[in-house]
């Protein structure tokens, strides 16, 4: 089963390959996503055990001239398809009727 890290705080000039030869050093790295100008990203290890190692000598460590913020990923959350705001089920809507669910 494979884990999934969040790793934050990253220079915005650094690479998913630079990342994944870094993380490689502590297991298989199934997959590396870089989020586009937001300076974060995931990390995929295979297994568990060398997510928390690599999370435990890499936390805090400084690459590519800024600490990094190592954490267990967290699921995305569901999203149900309406607007925000909307209250669900029931109420009134933005017309000033009232809708059932």
């Amino acid at each position: 089963m494979s884990q999934k890290l969040y790793v934050g705080n990253l220079n915005y000039k650094t690479t998913e390959d630079n990342l994944k030869q870094l993380f490689s050093q502590y297991g298989e790295v199934t997959s590396v996503n870089i989020l586009q100008g937001g300076g974060f990203g995931f990390v995929e290890m295979a297994a568990p055990e060398a997510a928390a190692d690599a999370k435990a000598k890499l936390n805090g460590t400084e690459f590519d001239g800024r600490k990094l913020v190592i954490n267990d990923a967290r699921p995305r959350a569901e999203h149900d398809g309406g607007r925000p705001g909307d209250k669900r089920p029931g109420g009134f809507d933005k017309r000033g009727g009232f809708r059932k669910f």
